[in-house]
């Protein structure tokens, strides 16, 4: 009884260490091991002194200054067309994106009708990328008709008609049923 009066207070012990060993450290040389393994003493490295933006990666590209912030949609006020509309906002001038191109972009999209945003990259905050291709695993055929001929660097306002976009379903609950689409698109990487 006495050995484990004595035994049961020191495992409690030795369980809050361990516990507190197992959070983040902020304690100076220390830091936490990828994938949750144990901690290990870091190498010093000097003090990061620059507040210089690094370069840009090949996988995220940097938008362009008149990219760098998230547009304002307009929804035009007379009835929604029916065919496809493509504005260019700002013209590009890097590389032209063309059907089946890898391509990297942001974007906002909105109703038509009553201008309710649906749907934006600058949300996340990370532009996405895909290949421009209609079918499983592509996107809409709005995209796949308004994108090409587009340059890298360039703002493009797609107004897309039902038959274009989510079609007599739509996308619930977000987008209704035959519901026309405006979307900004900035491009930002053609491969």
């Amino acid at each position: 009884m006495t050995r484990n009066r004595i035994l049961t207070p020191l495992f409690a012990l030795l369980a809050a260490v361990a516990l507190a060993a197992c959070g983040s450290s902020k304690a100076p040389g220390v830091q936490a091991a990828p994938a949750g393994g144990s901690t290990q003493a870091a190498v010093t490295a000097p003090p990061q002194t620059s507040t210089t933006p690094t370069a840009p990666t090949a996988t995220t590209p940097q938008p362009p200054s008149p990219l760098s912030k998230k547009p304002a949609v307009n929804v035009p006020g007379a009835s929604a067309p029916r065919n496809l509309v493509v504005r260019d906002l700002v013209k590009g001038t890097g590389p032209t994106a063309a059907n089946g191109s890898n391509v990297t972009v942001n974007y906002v999209g909105v109703l038509y009708k009553g201008g309710k945003e649906f749907d934006s990259s600058w949300k996340s905050g990370h532009p996405i990328s895909f290949k421009l291709s209609s079918g499983p695993g592509g996107v809409i055929a709005g995209w796949v008709q308004g994108i090409p001929g587009m340059r890298v660097g360039g703002r493009r306002e797609l107004i897309i008609p039902p038959n274009l976009g989510y079609g007599t379903t739509g996308s619930p609950p977000q987008i209704p049923g035959n519901a026309p689409l405006v979307f900004v698109v900035d491009l930002l990487g053609v491969s």
